[in-house]
């Protein structure tokens, strides 16, 4: 458990003291997408979703997200978010392939710990969004592909995910 820092010498979970660390500017960058119909893409592109623009609800979730993420996950840190940004692009469907919306989230501060966390919710919650706005017109949608893409600053300098 030595490399999980999450949990003392005895095991125990605690919240990691990140009081000696530089400051520095930390960026963490998350994306995943939403499969569904192409009649669902087309109610969102067209903007006659029942309960309004679906992308423009969703990206302001994601923002709302990336800030309470200290409030959903136990032992994240509160930090002061510099910048987050919610980006969507449309995928038609293809083929054999789903139509969907791929979500990214950059979210950025300038501190002692990172802010993959607050990405990966933002994306989360973006998504999850997506999904609510629309499930009346289609159950069947599907959140995948959900995971870090990339991670700049501090110690462990950056990461940079494979494809």
């Amino acid at each position: 458990m030595s490399s999980l820092t999450h949990f003392d010498a005895q095991g125990q979970a605690h919240m990691v003291d990140v009081a000696g660390k530089a400051h520095t500017q930390r960026i963490g960058i998350a994306g995943g997408r939403i499969e569904m119909l192409p009649a669902t893409l087309a109610i969102i592109e067209s903007g006659s979703a029942k309960k309004g623009d679906v992308l423009g609800i969703a990206r302001i979730a994601g923002i709302m997200a990336a800030k309470k993420t200290s409030e959903l996950i136990p032992l994240c840190h509160p930090l002061a978010l510099t910048r987050v940004a919610i980006e969507f692009e449309v995928i038609p469907a293809r083929n054999t392939a789903a139509a969907g919306i791929s979500c990214k989230a950059t979210v950025e501060t300038i501190g002692p710990t990172g802010v993959e966390m607050e990405a990966l919710t933002a994306v989360q919650v973006a998504l999850l969004t997506i999904y609510d706005m629309c499930k009346a017109a289609d159950r069947s949608m599907v959140i995948t592909d959900v995971k870090l893409l990339e991670k700049h600053g501090g110690k462990s300098g950056s990461f940079v995910a494979e494809n």
